[in-house]
C-alpha cells in the first residue's frame, strides 16, 4: 500500500465496460460550455468561508420534514384549528359572550373553545415534536471534514458547508451532495448503494477524475484549492453539468463524479469529496415535497354538515327574533307590568327592529347547541384510542425486526377505510431485496425441485376454489355407463396437470444458503458429471461463474467468500456456481479464479481478454476469456429474446424445450435469463479487438454506438447453453396481501426506480401481472439531446401510444380480458405535462395494473398528485426509503416500512409498519372498523344534539320567543358533557360489524368505506331527520301529557321545571337507547357506559337536587319529591322513548329482512352459527364476498378453472356426440 490506499489490481479497461470506459481527461472533449442562466453556481474548493456571503452564500446543512418550527406553530396550528367551521363558530360566540346580550356567561363559551383548540394543538405539537428528533438524528450524524492543514475532524452533519472536503468511510451515508476527488482504490472508483434515491440494490461504479488521482491522503488536501462551475440545484438524479478549473485547466465533469446525499459508500475504504450542495439544495431534498397538512374527507365533508346546521341555526334565530320583534311591538305596550316605557333598546316597542336584531345574536347563542362543540374533542379521544389499538395490534408485530404498527398521526384513521389505489414502491416495500436461485433449464432438461412462491401460493388457492366448484362440476350429465368416480378421476387428473405439486425434496429440511434455494439431486455433489450432456452442464457452471463484474470478500472467521455484486441477480448466480462445485475466488486486473472440485479439485485460471457489460438496451452481458489450453470463448447471458436472434443455425438444439421451460419459469414469477457461448479462434479476436479498441477510444457523440455496433459484431453465432430462473424474494405474505387487496377492490401502482424488466418481473412474482394479460408498453427513446421539433414528435408518438392503448381496452370483448400499463421515467415525463396527463390517466385507470419504471423521487410524487386529483378518489402510497418520501407527503394516506433501509419514509409517514403484508390488516380490519366507527358516531353525534337543540327552539316558540330555556342550565352544561359523551366514545373506539377474521375472510366488505355508504348524504339527512322526529315527539308528546293536568297525587300541575326535567329525562332515554340499537358489538364495556350514562342522569339529578336551592333553584329535591312519585312521569318517559325509537326498529328491521346489506348476512350466519353447522354455505358465501378483480392469485386461479371447464365442456360434447353416433 501507498499512502495509506489500497492497491486493488484493477484495470478499467480489463473490468469495467464501455459504459464506463471514457478517454484520458487530457485527450477527452473539452469542458461543458455552461451557460449563465441555470448554471450560475460557483463553488470554491477546500474554502468554505468564502461561501458565507452573497451571492455565494448557501444553505445550511440543516434538514426539516416537521410541519412546524417554534416561530410558525402558533399561526399555523391556529390556522389548522380555524380552519374548521365549527370553531370559527364559537370562537365569535365566545367573543359575543363577552357583551351584555349574551344568555351564558362568558367562562361558559370560552373554557370550552379553549379546551378543544388547546386538545388539538397539543396533539400536533407532539406529532411534530417527534418528526424533529427524527430529524435531530440525521442532522446529529458525524462525518470526517478538513480543518486545514491537512487536518481532518469529525464535525456533524447540519455544519458541513458548501466548499467543505470531507472524507466519507465505508458504510456510511453521504450527508450532501459531493464532487469525487479520490477513494481508496489506486483507479479512483468507488461503490455506491443508492437504495434511498431510486430503490435500486444494485451497486454504482463512481469514478474521479485523473487530476484528482494523487489527492489520496489527508496531508494532500493542505495546499488544495479548485473552483467549481456547475448546474443550480435541480431535483434530476441523473444529469449534473459542471466544469473543475483545477491547477490552471479546466475538466468537464458529469454524473459519474456526483456522490449524493443519503446514498451508500459500498466496498470501498474511504473516498474524498467536495461539497456542491447541501441540505435542501441536494438532489434528495429537491425530491422531497413539505410536509403537508392532511385532513381525511370525512372532516372536509363534516364542515358542510356544519354548515347546514349553522344555516339551520340562522334560520330558526331569524324566525325565533322576527317573532320577538312583532311580540315586542304589539303585545309589549300592553304588558304594563313590564314598564314598557322604561325599557332600554332589548324591549322598545318603539324600536321593535332593533329589539328584533338583539334576539337575533342572543338566539344565535341559545340555539348553538345544534352545532356540537363536543364533536371534535369526542372525535380526536376516538382516534386517539383507534390509534392506540393499531399501535398495540398484536398481529401486526414483526418479529425479525421487533417493530410494531404505528399510527404516526391520528388524524386519518378513518382515511384508512376509504383506500381506492394504492402506490407502491418496489424494492424494500414489495421485495426484501434478496435473489434466490431456484429453478434452471440445461441442455434442454429442467432442474430444480422445489417450487417458488407464486407457484405454492397459487396451488393453495386453487385447491380452496375448485373445492367451492365442486358442485358445478358434479353437474355436468356423465358418459353413459360412466360412474361418479370416473369423473373425479378424470378431473383429478385434469387437476394434476394444472397446479403445483411440491417436490418431496422438500420434505428434506436443510440448513438455508443465501441466495440458494435449488434442489436437485441429478446436479448436486457433481451428480451432474452422469447426466448425458455433461459437458454442456459443465460449460453452464463456468459461465455462472465467470461471466460477471464481481469482486471477492474473504471472509476471515468463516473462510468463505461474499461477493460485491453491481447486480443482486449476479450475487445469486455466483452463490450457485459454488454450490454447483465452481467457486469464484480472486480477481486480479487481467483475470479471474474459478476453484472446480468437478471433475477434478482445481483452481483454473480465466483471462479477461474482453467485457461487454449489461445495459437496458442491450439487455445481455458478455465476457472474453481464454482458459488455460489458450482456448478464447465468449460467454454470454441475457434476456431470452435478445439471446435466441443472436444463436447460429446449429446452436439451436435446446431451444425448444429451453422456451418451454423460459414460459413456465415466467408463470412461476420468476427471473429468468438464457446463457450461451461462441468458441472464437485467435485470428478472429484479434481483429475484432482491433475494432473494439478504435471504438472505445474514439472521441465524439457517436461512440456509444460504434461500441454497440462492434459488440453486436462478435456476439454472434452464439451456442444455448440453458437458461436460469431466479426467484426475485418477496417480502413475506407479499403476493397473498395483495391478492386480498385485490379481492377488497382496491387498485395496485407499482413505482420503481429500477429498470423494466425488473419490475415486470416483479409483477409476475406478486401476481400483478401474469400469463395472458395484454401488456401495455409505453416507451421513447432517449430524449436527452433532442431538438424542440423532435420532442415534439416524441409527444406525439407517445400520445399516439395512449389513444392506440385505450383503443385496444375499449374494444376488448373478452370479460375476463385484463391489461397491464408498463411505462418508463422518460416517458412519464412527457405523459405528465398538462396536456397529455389526463389522456395516460384515463388509460390507467381502465387498465388492471400499472407500473411505472425508472422513475424519480419526483415522478412518484407527480404520479400520486395526478391519481389523487384525477381520480378524486382516496389515495395511499407506501414505501420505505428516501426516494419515497415525496409520494408519500403527496398522497392523501402515506405508509412507510420501518425497514433496514432507515427511518426517511416512516419519519414523513401518517402511519408505518414493519412489512408490507401487514398493509392488509391495516386496511381490511382497521381502516373498516374505523371508516364505519367514524361514520357511524359522527352522525349519531348530529342525531343528538338536533333532538336536544330543537326542544329549546319549540319551547321558545311556545312562550312567545321570550328567550327562555326550558331547561336548567347546568342540565344543559351536563348534557355533552357527561350524560351522552361516553356512549359515543364508546361507539367510536369499540364497535365491530363484524370481526376482524371476518373482515380477512370477507375482504368486499371493505368497499362499503369506498363507496361510502355510511357517510353519504342520504345516510346523514336521514339521521338529521330522525333527530327532528324525536324533537317533535320529544317536545310535543311531553306537552300534550303535562300540560293541562295534574301529574301528582296531590293535584298539583307541571310546572316548567318538572317540564324541563321530564323533557329532558326522555332526550337521555332516547339518544342512549337509539345509540343501543345503533351498536352491533357489546362488551361489558359499552353495556357500563350506555346504561350507566342513563343511571348517571338519575344519580345528578339525586345529588342536584339536594344541594341548597341557592345552588339547585327550582330543581330542588324534584327527583325525590316532585318526579319520583309520580307515576306519569315513570309512563311518560316510557311511552316517549318507545316513541322515538320505534321508526329506526323498525328500518332496520326491514333493511334486514328485505334488503339487507354484506354485513347483515355475515351477522345473521354468525348468530345462528351457520358457519360452523354448514361449512359449505360459509365457504360459498365467502367466494361470493370477493370483489371481481383480474390481479392476484385469485385471477390467475380464476384463470386456470375456467380453462379447466372449457375442457371439461368440451370433452362432454365430444362424449355426446359419441353416444349420440353409437345410438345411431
Amino acid at each position: 500500500m501507498t499512502g495509506g490506499r489500497i492497491r486493488t489490481k484493477l484495470r478499467q479497461n480489463h473490468l469495467y465496460t464501455f459504459s464506463c470506459l471514457r478517454p484520458n481527461d487530457s485527450v477527452a472533449e473539452g469542458p461543458h460550455p455552461i451557460p449563465g442562466h441555470g448554471h450560475s453556481r460557483i463553488i470554491y474548493c477546500n474554502q468554505p468561508l468564502l461561501h458565507k456571503k452573497k451571492p455565494l452564500k448557501y444553505c445550511s446543512n440543516f434538514i426539516s420534514t416537521t410541519k412546524y418550527n417554534f416561530i410558525s406553530f402558533l399561526p399555523k396550528a391556529l390556522f389548522e384549528q380555524f380552519r374548521r367551521v365549527a370553531n370559527v363558530y364559537f370562537l365569535l360566540a365566545a367573543i359575543i359572550s363577552l357583551t351584555a346580550v349574551s344568555p351564558f356567561s362568558p367562562v361558559s363559551m370560552i373554557a370550552p373553545l379553549a379546551f378543544v383548540v388547546g386538545l388539538s394543538m397539543a396533539k400536533e405539537a407532539l406529532e411534530d415534536w417527534r418528526r424533529f428528533l427524527q430529524d435531530m438524528k440525521v442532522n446529529l450524524r458525524k462525518v470526517s471534514v478538513h480543518k486545514g492543514n491537512g487536518v481532518f475532524g469529525y464535525r456533524p452533519w447540519h455544519k458541513i458547508r458548501v466548499g467543505d472536503v470531507v472524507k466519507v468511510e465505508k458504510d456510511q451515508f453521504f450527508p450532501a451532495d459531493l464532487l469525487l476527488l479520490s477513494s481508496s482504490y489506486e483507479d479512483g472508483i468507488c461503490y455506491v448503494e443508492t437504495m434511498n434515491l431510486d430503490g435500486e440494490t444494485n451497486l454504482k461504479v463512481k469514478r474521479c477524475l485523473e487530476v484528482t488521482l494523487p489527492l489520496d491522503d489527508d496531508g494532500a488536501f493542505k495546499d488544495f484549492k479548485g473552483t467549481i462551475q456547475c448546474e443550480d440545484p435541480n431535483p434530476n438524479l441523473y444529469t449534473f453539468l459542471g466544469n473543475l478549473d483545477f491547477d490552471r485547466q479546466v475538466y468537464p465533469l458529469d454524473p459519474s463524479q456526483i456522490l449524493l446525499r443519503d446514498s451508500k459508500l459500498r466496498n470501498t475504504a474511504y473516498v474524498y469529496g467536495v461539497v456542491i450542495f447541501t441540505g435542501h439544495d441536494s438532489k434528495v431534498m429537491q425530491n422531497a415535497t413539505k410536509s403537508p397538512s392532511k385532513r381525511s374527507r370525512i372532516e372536509r365533508k363534516m364542515d358542510y354538515i356544519i354548515y347546514l346546521l349553522f344555516s339551520l341555526l340562522v334560520l330558526i334565530s331569524l324566525v325565533s327574533s322576527i317573532g320577538f320583534a312583532v311580540k315586542t311591538k304589539f303585545e309589549m305596550p300592553n304588558s304594563w307590568y313590564l314598564q314598557p316605557e322604561d325599557t332600554e333598546d332589548m324591549y322598545n316597542p318603539r324600536k321593535p327592529a332593533l329589539s328584533g336584531l338583539i334576539h337575533l345574536v342572543t338566539a344565535l347563542i341559545l340555539y348553538g347547541y345544534l352545532i356540537p362543540i363536543s364533536l371534535y374533542v369526542s372525535i380526536e379521544v376516538v382516534k386517539v384510542l383507534q390509534a392506540t389499538f393499531i399501535n398495540q395490534d398484536i398481529h401486526m408485530y414483526c418479529e425479525e425486526t421487533g417493530n410494531t404498527a404505528q399510527a404516526r398521526t391520528s388524524n386519518l384513521n378513518e382515511e384508512l377505510g376509504q383506500v381506492h389505489t394504492i402506490l407502491s414502491d418496489k424494492t424494500g416495500t414489495l421485495t426484501c431485496n434478496q435473489m434466490d436461485f431456484l429453478k434452471c433449464s440445461i441442455a434442454g432438461t429442467a432442474y430444480g425441485a422445489r417450487s417458488s412462491e407464486v407457484e405454492l401460493a397459487a396451488a393453495k388457492q386453487m385447491a380452496i376454489d375448485l373445492g367451492e366448484q365442486e358442485d358445478e362440476f358434479s353437474n355436468f350429465p356423465m358418459q353413459k355407463g360412466g360412474t361418479p368416480s370416473s369423473w373425479e378421476n378424470r378431473m383429478a387428473s385434469e387437476i394434476e396437470l394444472e397446479t403445483v405439486v411440491t417436490s418431496s425434496y422438500e420434505k428434506d429440511q436443510k440448513p438455508s444458503i443465501k441466495g440458494f434455494s435449488f434442489e436437485d439431486g441429478r446436479v448436486m455433489n457433481g451428480n451432474w458429471l452422469k447426466e448425458h450432456n455433461a459437458d454442456v452442464a459443465l460449460l453452464f457452471f463456468r459461465i455462472l461463474a465467470v461471466c460477471h463484474t464481481a469482486i471477492p470478500e474473504l471472509n476471515e472467521e468463516t473462510g468463505t467468500f461474499t461477493y460485491e455484486v453491481e447486480s443482486p441477480d449476479e450475487g445469486a448466480f455466483l452463490v450457485a456456481a459454488r454450490e454447483f462445485g465452481f467457486e469464484f475466488c480472486k480477481r486480479t486486473q487481467s483475470s479471474v479464479f474459478v476453484r472446480e472440485k468437478y471433475p477434478s479439485s482445481v483452481e483454473r485460471e480465466y483471462k479477461i481478454l474482453g467485457m461487454l457489460d449489461f445495459t437496458s438496451k442491450r439487455k445481455r452481458m458478455s465476457v472474453i476469456v481464454q482458459d488455460e489450453d489458450g482456448q478464447i470463448f465468449l460467454l454470454c447471458k441475457g434476456a431470452d429474446s435478445i439471446i435466441f436472434e443472436c444463436l447460429s443455425k446449429n446452436g439451436r438444439m435446446y431451444e425448444e424445450s429451453t422456451t418451454k421451460h423460459l414460459n413456465e419459469y415466467g408463470e412461476a414469477g420468476l427471473r429468468t435469463l438464457a446463457l450461451a457461448y461462441r468458441k472464437l479462434e485467435e485470428s478472429e479476436y484479434s481483429s475484432w479487438n482491433t475494432e473494439f479498441q478504435k471504438a472505445k477510444t474514439s472521441i465524439g457523440a457517436d461512440r456509444e454506438a460504434m461500441l454497440e455496433r462492434v459488440s453486436d459484431m462478435i456476439e454472434r453465432e452464439l451456442i444455448l447453453v440453458g437458461a436460469t430462473a431466479v426467484e426475485d424474494k418477496l417480502q413475506k405474505g407479499v403476493p397473498q396481501c395483495i391478492d386480498k387487496l385485490a379481492q377488497a377492490g382496491l387498485k395496485i401502482w407499482v413505482l420503481t426506480g429500477d429498470k423494466m424488466e425488473t419490475a415486470i418481473n416483479i409483477g409476475y412474482a406478486c401476481s400483478l401481472l401474469r400469463q395472458g394479460m395484454k401488456q401495455i408498453c409505453i416507451t421513447t427513446t432517449n430524449s436527452d439531446t433532442l431538438t424542440q421539433d423532435s420532442k415534439e414528435a416524441v409527444k406525439e408518438n407517445i400520445l399516439n401510444q395512449i389513444t392506440n392503448g385505450s383503443q385496444m381496452v375499449k374494444l376488448e370483448k373478452d370479460p375476463h380480458a385484463a391489461f397491464a400499463l408498463i411505462i418508463d421515467g422518460k416517458t412519464l415525463t412527457y405523459a405528465l405535462e398538462d396536456d397529455m396527463k389526463h389522456q395516460f390517466l384515463a388509460l390507467a385507470v381502465d387498465c388492471a395494473s400499472v407500473i411505472c419504471c425508472r422513475v424519480s423521487p419526483r415522478q412518484k410524487a407527480l404520479v400520486t398528485r395526478l391519481v389523487k386529483e384525477g381520480t378524486g378518489k382516496t389515495t395511499l402510497a407506501i414505501g420505505d426509503g428516501a426516494n419515497d418520501v415525496g409520494m408519500i407527503q403527496e398522497a392523501d394516506i402515506g405508509v412507510g416500512i420501518s425497514g433496514v433501509e432507515g427511518m426517511q419514509a416512516v419519519m414523513a409517514s401518517d402511519f408505518s409498519i414493519a412489512q408490507f403484508r401487514f398493509l392488509e390488516r391495516l386496511l381490511v380490519v382497521h381502516g373498516h372498523w374505523c371508516y364505519k366507527r367514524i361514520a357511524q358516531m359522527i352522525c349519531y353525534f348530529f342525531y343528538k344534539n338536533i333532538a336536544f337543540g330543537l326542544t329549546l327552539f319549540y319551547f321558545e316558540a311556545f312562550t312567545g320567543f321570550s328567550g327562555q330555556s326550558i331547561y336548567d342550565d347546568w342540565y344543559m352544561l351536563s348534557f355533552n358533557v357527561i350524560l351522552t359523551s361516553l356512549p359515543v366514545i364508546s361507539l367510536g373506539a369499540f364497535e365491530q360489524d363484524v370481526s376482524s377474521e371476518v373482515c380477512l375472510q370477507f375482504p368486499a366488505l371493505y368497499q362499503q368505506g369506498p363507496k361510502n355508504l355510511f357517510f353519504d348524504w342520504p345516510r346523514i339527512l336521514g339521521w338529521m331527520g330522525n333527530g327532528l322526529y324525536s324533537s317533535l315527539i320529544i317536545f310535543f308528546l311531553n306537552i300534550i301529557i303535562f300540560y293541562d293536568q295534574a301529574f301528582s297525587s296531590g293535584g298539583q300541575t307541571a310546572d316548567m321545571a318538572v317540564m324541563g326535567t321530564a323533557m329532558f329525562t326522555c332526550i337521555i332515554w332516547a339518544v342512549n337507547c337509539q345509540i343501543a340499537l345503533t351498536m352491533s358489538h357489546f362488551t361489558w364495556i359499552q353495556h357500563l357506559l350506555v346504561w350507566g350514562s342513563v343511571a348517571m342522569w338519575y344519580l345528578f339529578l339525586l345529588l342536584y337536587g339536594m344541594m341548597s336551592p341557592t345552588y339547585s333553584g327550582n330543581a330542588f329535591q324534584i327527583l325525590l319529591e316532585a318526579l319520583g312519585p309520580a307515576p306519569i312521569f315513570w309512563s311518560a318517559t316510557l311511552l316517549v322513548t318507545i316513541a322515538c325509537n320505534l321508526p329506526y326498529l323498525a328500518h332496520i328491521s326491514f333493511q334486514r329482512c328485505f334488503n339487507p346489506m354484506d354485513h347483515h348476512i355475515i351477522q345473521e350466519i354468525k348468530y345462528y352459527k351457520k358457519d360452523v353447522e354448514d361449512q359449505h354455505m360459509w365457504t360459498r358465501e365467502r367466494s361470493k364476498a370477493r370483489q371481481e378483480t383480474k390481479i392476484g392469485f385469485t385471477a390467475r386461479v380464476d384463470a386456470k378453472i375456467r380453462q379447466l371447464r372449457g375442457r371439461l365442456q368440451k370433452k362432454q360434447t365430444s362424449i355426446t356426440v359419441q353416444s349420440t353416433a353409437s345410438t345411431l
